[in-house]
């Protein structure tokens, strides 16, 4: 019996692509101000937004496409994700000094109602059900 995965981008696999679209632009917008407006203000913030934004970027490119190899970067982008906003997110509130200027994963994501702490939880989630494989039957002639 073969094996397939469930289609990621389909049902609430479209939301989840929207949703991370809409965070990739805003993420890109914002960082693109602050970088390009007052970077020397918050060197260590303004590049964390603009690493925010590129993974946003995969993460939504991945999840609109349903191959084999862009399940593997979903995966990938949402786990960094994930990573990135525990690890600024406890950075910022352990040394504020270091970031004068919010970024989108500082204090967990407050400043998006923290949406940036559960959407990667949400989107490893989605990636783990639609992987669960279904057998698909494969016609097979009886035999003698």
């Amino acid at each position: 019996m073969a094996e397939l995965d469930k289609p990621i981008n389909r049902g609430f696999g479209r939301v989840l692509v929207f949703i991370y679209g809409v965070f990739a632009l805003s993420a890109s917008a914002r960082a693109g101000v602050q970088i390009g407006t007052k970077f020397h203000d918050a060197p260590l913030a303004y590049s964390l937004s603009a690493l925010a934004a590129l993974v946003y970027i995969i993460a939504t490119v991945a999840l609109a496409r349903s191959s084999p190899a862009s399940r593997r970067i979903a995966v990938a982008a949402v786990a960094f994700e994930l990573l990135g906003v525990l690890a600024v997110g406890t950075a910022s509130l352990v040394d504020a000094d270091a970031f004068p200027d919010a970024t989108v994963w500082s204090d967990f994501g407050q400043g998006y109602g923290y949406v940036p702490l559960v959407l990667p939880f949400v989107g490893l989630f989605w990636l783990w059900r639609t992987s669960r494989r279904q057998p698909v039957a494969e016609a097979t002639a009886p035999r003698d």
